[in-house]
């Protein structure tokens, strides 16, 4: 029985075989195929990623160095490449050389394009719309600015300072310094947030009523700091 057994087996893997043979071999070659092809294809785009980032380390030297028409050929040429972190990362360079040739509409057109673009990382798209609001800002209407930079300008988000002072400036030119005052307080209290912004924010917060020292000494050093005076006596707090 088991000799039977066997010998059914056989016949049926060969018949398998003649029927469907060259249909499971076609698909076996195929997906080598298709696998081979997926290496290559891999085996590219890091090539092209390792390239363009090479490219835009030589056009950051070139900024380094002063050579500024040069590398902004090279950062235009990055920057079609879609959405690509490269790509972004070469916009936002653009951006600096307009803000500091004075082109400003180009910097604010080359910002937003970013902003705008879902496709783009999420830390670029938000400081790209820092940066087109912080440029545009006497000319936009307060609401505006808030309704643009309010999402960002809440306490553990990395652009809480940048964001919230906008917003809180915005709060200012609307007449509603019980939004603002608090908001600079926040900002000041925050130790994640830049010295020289904390600072800033301190001494607006304090003019407006809101408390916002957390450490007496450390305020007292940045008195003394800005006096020009080490070791003299603070000036008294205004009231």
């Amino acid at each position: 029985m088991r000799e039977v057994d066997e010998a059914v087996r056989k016949e049926q893997l060969d018949s398998v075989a003649k029927r469907y043979g060259w249909a499971i071999g076609g698909a076996l070659v195929l997906g080598l195929a298709g696998f081979g092809g997926w290496l290559l294809w891999q085996e590219r785009s890091e090539g092209q990623i390792e390239e363009r980032s090479e490219k835009l380390i030589a056009a950051f030297d070139k900024l380094d160095n002063g050579r500024f028409e040069q590398a902004a050929g090279d950062l235009n040429t990055l920057s079609e490449d879609g959405s690509s972190a490269t790509a972004i990362s070469a916009k936002l360079a653009r951006a600096g050389i307009a803000l500091r040739d004075n082109r400003q509409a180009e910097a604010v057109q080359l910002y937003e394009s970013i902003a705008s673009d879902d496709d783009a990382p999420k830390p670029y798209r938000d400081l790209a719309t820092i940066r087109a609001v912080a440029i545009q800002f006497e000319q936009l209407a307060p609401q505006k600015v808030v309704d643009r930079l309010k999402p960002l300008a809440t306490p553990g988000n990395p652009w809480f300072g940048s964001a919230g002072e906008l917003v809180a400036m915005a709060y200012l030119k609307q007449g509603k310094k019980e939004l603002a005052g608090p908001l600079f307080a926040a900002i000041a209290k925050d130790e994640d947030v830049p010295q020289t912004l904390r600072s800033r924010t301190r001494q607006i917060a304090g003019q407006l009523g809101y408390d916002a020292v957390v450490d007496v000494d450390e305020t007292l050093a940045e008195m003394r700091e800005d006096a020009g005076a080490p070791g003299a006596p603070p000036a008294a707090p205004a009231q």
